[in-house]
């Protein structure tokens, strides 16, 4: 437990944080890459390019020391940064690396307001936490290890089909190399891909939502090749599994994790909302919901540039065709020529408030939407404006956790 001096010395330093949160881990990852190039090899290179990894972890530092008298208040977050860790291969020997880091990098960016009672407390705290996410994440990899067809690592899958969705999402269907069982996972959940790419020094780890229901003999995972659009550098991972995976090709997979999940215990309706690949998760949820035999009130809305870019859309109209409860909705935001023609999208532009209205008539329902994060902001937005519970707005990140307050 720590100090009642050392958590005081924490909670002063919570606007400092506040201010200088971001410079610290900036500064921390280039000190720990320079040190141990090796975690390059688990990191996610275009996360750190982007500044997305810097402010998550500046996120979750502000949010230990805000909460440093009460960390029982930020075990959820920690279960789920836990999940990503477990499915990257994060393990405990990491943990002192990090953290001699981090302290180097709250002196070199504080200066000589870094006193040695700060880096001491923080030292502390930082001892405290990691024994924290140490335990947790034991926990997982042994779980992910004994269930009936899980494992620990990464483990080789075989890509049994290939399947076009879109004009930019493609379906892999992959099976054990070795032809044993597979893992069960909850609807929502993820697996990790490591992927050694001819002419990059460093493997390359990235996450994909499975894209079905459970209980198949397979793994789907549906992933939209990125490519090049003005500043930002094409997706390498997703071009490689485009361009250079096929059929028969082989691929390392850690056990499916992640804690955005469907619940199935609750009865009331469920109402998912996608936009671009957000739906994979989704369209897990919707499967599993028809195949378990539901009754509940379904609601499916996704929002896509155009029919060209809208992967999976005669799969769910024909799911939705066969299931009275299920009702499936379209936005456009570009409709081409032959979307105007066939009208088989329910709004152009964007999903607003007084249209989602209109398909679901109750807030009392449980909402989960994923997609792009301008496209999360707006929706969080529209389900607070509504009056919809905290707990019923459910949403997924796709990469390093971020703030949908700030819409």
């Amino acid at each position: 437990m720590l100090s009642q001096q050392s958590i005081a010395i924490i909670k002063s330093t919570v606007p400092v944080l506040e201010v200088h949160g971001t410079a610290i881990t900036k500064r921390f990852y280039q000190m720990m890459f320079a040190e141990n190039p090796e975690l390059l090899n688990i990191f996610n290179h275009a996360n750190q390019k982007q500044g997305r990894q810097q402010t998550a972890l500046a996120n979750a530092v502000y949010a230990a020391a805000l909460h440093i008298d009460k960390l029982e208040t930020i075990l959820p977050v920690v279960r789920q940064i836990a999940h990503k860790h477990r499915s990257l291969g994060v393990k405990a020997e990491h943990y002192p690396i990090v953290g001699r880091n981090l302290l180097a990098a709250i002196k070199d960016v504080l200066g000589d307001a870094a006193t040695e009672e700060i880096l001491n407390a923080w030292a502390e705290a930082y001892g405290v936490i990691a024994d924290v996410f140490i335990s947790v994440e034991a926990e997982m990899y042994e779980q992910s290890k004994k269930q009936q067809g899980g494992w620990a690592g990464f483990r080789a899958f075989k890509v049994a089909k290939k399947v076009r969705e879109s004009d930019v999402i493609t379906s892999f269907y992959l099976v054990p190399q070795d032809g044993e069982g597979i893992a069960a996972y909850e609807p929502g959940q993820y697996i990790s891909i490591k992927l050694e790419m001819p002419g990059e020094t460093n493997t390359h780890i990235r996450q994909y939502s499975l894209s079905d229901a459970p209980g198949k003999p397979y793994y789907r995972i549906s992933v939209k090749r990125e490519d090049e659009l003005g500043d930002r550098p094409a997706g390498k991972v997703s071009c490689y599994l485009h361009e250079q995976v096929t059929e028969g090709s082989l691929l390392l997979l850690s056990a499916p994790a992640g804690d955005f999940i469907l619940d199935q215990e609750d009865s009331r309706p469920v109402v998912l909302i996608s936009g671009g690949v957000g739906l994979t998760p989704m369209v897990s949820m919707l499967n599993a919901l028809a195949e378990s035999g539901s009754s509940r009130q379904v609601t499916f809305i996704h929002a896509a540039r155009n029919g060209d870019a809208h992967a999976m859309r005669k799969q769910v109209e024909e799911l939705a065709a066969r299931h009275s409860n299920i009702s499936v909705h379209w936005c456009y935001e570009q409709p081409s020529e032959r979307d105007r023609e066939d009208r088989k999208y329910g709004k152009e532009g964007y999903i607003d408030l007084t249209w989602l209205q209109s398909l679901v008539p109750t807030a009392d329902a449980c909402f989960y939407f994923c997609g792009p994060v301008p496209f999360m902001k707006v929706i969080y937005r529209m389900l607070k404006e509504w009056g919809v519970a905290d707990e019923d707005a459910r949403y997924e990140f796709f990469g390093p956790a971020g703030s949908l307050a700030s819409a």
